[in-house]
């Protein structure tokens, strides 16, 4: 039996235990998959680690990906989510707040870094982030895809970082805002747009991007995914599968794709 088979039976099993004692949990139907909702970023990494953790022993599960204020405000409104995982903490925070997750089941998943991309086939000279980097003129007429920076994690972070490199105010009016980060990156991808801030585990799912440059990490606030059990699943596996995520079979894939330990 291998490691991560072995974790695998032993939480499955301490979470039977569990649902012994628990009316909910034991009225669910462990038949069914688990739902997750989690944020766009996620896409690559999280759908392997769903793919192993059915293979190793656990229900099936299903992921909808978006944008995570999106997803939160679905699960405010009642959606049947079994696990929700966030691009930042302010999103899990609001759910908590509203007595919509867990708190008892609430980790951190994983971290990320924040990137400048250029379309692969254009130009993918390095830029020298620091304050007052004239990235005005790297565009040369075209467009910034940031995803929306009022609400979305990515863009929230971009905003910050092109903030304390007083890049923003020049740049501002030549900002393509998108739904989410994965939207942003197909925007450069396809070449629509001349640069992009996106993550760094998305640059490395998109090889029609290049990175040009990392952002300092004190440049915006840190990247942190949390994830936590949604309050009114009823699943008998959803706090098994979040605690399964923080084994070190599945933060491997994580990194393997391009996340930072938590």
């Amino acid at each position: 039996m291998s490691r991560s088979t072995r974790r695998l039976v032993i939480v499955l099993a301490a979470l039977a235990l569990f649902t012994g004692c628990s009316p909910r949990q034991r009225d669910g139907d462990s038949s069914r998959p688990l739902i997750v909702f989690a944020a766009a970023s996620l896409k690559e990494a999280m759908d392997t680690a769903a793919a192993d953790f059915h293979a190793h022993g656990g229900q099936a599960v299903q992921v909808s990906y978006a944008a995570s204020p999106a997803l939160a405000r679905e699960i405010d409104h009642g959606a049947p989510a079994d696990v929700f995982v966030s691009a930042d903490l302010a999103w899990m925070d609001w759910l908590q707040q509203r007595g919509r997750i867990d708190a008892g089941t609430r980790q951190v998943l994983a971290g990320n870094t924040l990137v400048l991309v250029a379309p692969a086939g254009g130009d993918g000279s390095a830029v020298a982030l620091s304050p007052g980097t004239d990235l005005l003129a790297r565009l040369r007429g075209g467009r910034l895809a940031l995803a929306a920076t009022d609400s979305v994690p990515a863009g929230r972070y971009a905003k910050a970082a092109l903030q304390s490199l007083r890049s923003w105010d020049d740049i501002a009016a030549h900002v393509a805002e998108t739904d989410n980060v994965r939207a942003a990156l197909l925007l450069v991808a396809r070449g629509e747009a001349s640069l992009g801030v996106v993550y760094a585990s998305d640059a490395l799912a998109e090889p029609a991007v290049r990175v040009v440059a990392t952002f300092p990490a004190g440049s915006h606030p840190p990247i942190v995914y949390p994830v936590a059990r949604v309050e009114h699943s009823d699943h008998p596996q959803a706090a098994a599968f979040v605690d399964w995520l923080r084994t070190p079979p599945a933060q491997a894939i994580f990194r393997a794709r391009g996340f930072t330990a938590p």
